[in-house]
């Protein structure tokens, strides 16, 4: 008797699909992986390390992060991740300055593939090696416009949002800099304390602390606003080149994202623990100390925040020359 019962109980678990086993693989029951498209040590590396450690104490699982460099405007990292399932267990690590991969040609995809999540990010700033003969943008400038193509600067990869503040401030002021693309912005930064590029475009965020280091010299944010560090103003560019304004200021989006094609569970559920991490003071701390502006938008919100950035980096990646496919082609429209 106990027998046939046993059977009985077995057959409606399968004509059900009801089990133990099934209510297990609620997401996440393993491991996340986000791949982050820029190298270790850089902003979008050092904010995705911080927000997931955060978001892990909201899940049931650990979220292991791992670098995928290279392409064109971080599309290694986002071809990755494009191959990988839509389940929600391999996130892509990315920021504002990967939009601009599908009119580089690196990527051919509009950026609403993903269900991002932003973060935060920090302002754009030129710096120049703590021994660099050039002590204000205006001397920097004047040597490029003597010597055009000349003057080594990296500024990250070609197209990030670290390039598209150099390429503005050439415009902007007439010079023309000898662009060096490096896999980051710690890479680019490395290679000017070392003398292999004489400036550097990256965040206040990564160069805080080369800068209070002494091996830093900040010549000009690429913001409205001036800012204080290391018991200096860094004045802004924009009081010092008229016109600026048309140009600049690129801001960034850092953070992370889902395949949009991803399931409502998987975006509802990495929302709230999204959610909790930002609401936490860790992160309103971390913020603080580095020098970020914490974001928190996700979805929708986030979407329509990339969206306006990959119009405005297209085209003005288009005007400044610096674009091999037209963006009407990829559905882009002009803002």
């Amino acid at each position: 008797m106990k027998f046939q019962f046993g059977k009985i109980i077995t057959a409606a678990i399968l004509a059900t699909g009801v089990s133990t086993g099934a209510q297990a693989q609620d997401y996440p029951f393993r491991d996340i992986t986000t791949a982050v498209v820029w190298g270790a040590g850089g902003g979008t590396d050092s904010i995705n390390r911080m927000i997931m450690a955060e978001m892990e104490k909201h899940l049931p699982v650990s979220i292991n992060v791992i670098n995928q460099t290279g392409g064109v405007a971080g599309s290694n990292g986002m071809v990755y991740v494009q191959n990988q399932p839509d389940d929600g267990y391999t996130l892509v690590g990315l920021s504002e300055s990967n939009v601009t991969a599908a009119v580089q040609g690196g990527w051919d995809q509009r950026f609403d593939y993903w269900y991002p999540f932003i973060v935060g990010g920090s302002p754009d700033l030129i710096s120049v090696p703590a021994d660099s003969p050039y002590n204000t943008l205006e001397e920097l400038v004047d040597a490029a416009k003597a010597a055009p193509n000349t003057i080594p600067a990296a500024a990250s990869g070609a197209g990030s949002i670290h390039h598209l503040n150099l390429l503005a401030i050439q415009n902007g002021a007439d010079a023309e800099f000898l662009f060096i693309p490096y896999g980051g912005s710690a890479p680019g930064q490395e290679a000017a304390i070392a003398g292999e590029v004489a400036l550097v475009v990256t965040s206040l965020a990564e160069q805080a602390a080369l800068i209070e280091g002494g091996q830093l010299k900040p010549l000009a944010m690429l913001t409205p606003d001036d800012v204080e560090i290391a018991g200096m103003t860094v004045p802004s560019a924009f009081g010092i080149y008229d016109g600026l304004d048309q140009y600049l200021p690129l801001k960034q989006a850092i953070g992370f994202a889902v395949h949009n094609s991803a399931s409502d569970d998987v975006k509802e559920t990495l929302g709230a623990a999204f959610e909790a991490a930002i609401a936490s003071d860790v992160v309103a701390e971390w913020a603080a100390a580095n020098n970020y502006d914490v974001g928190g938008q996700y979805g929708e919100e986030a979407q329509a925040i990339f969206s306006t950035l990959e119009a405005n980096f297209a085209y003005t990646l288009q005007d400044l020359g610096s674009a091999t496919v037209d963006p009407m082609s990829l559905g882009i429209e002009k803002p």
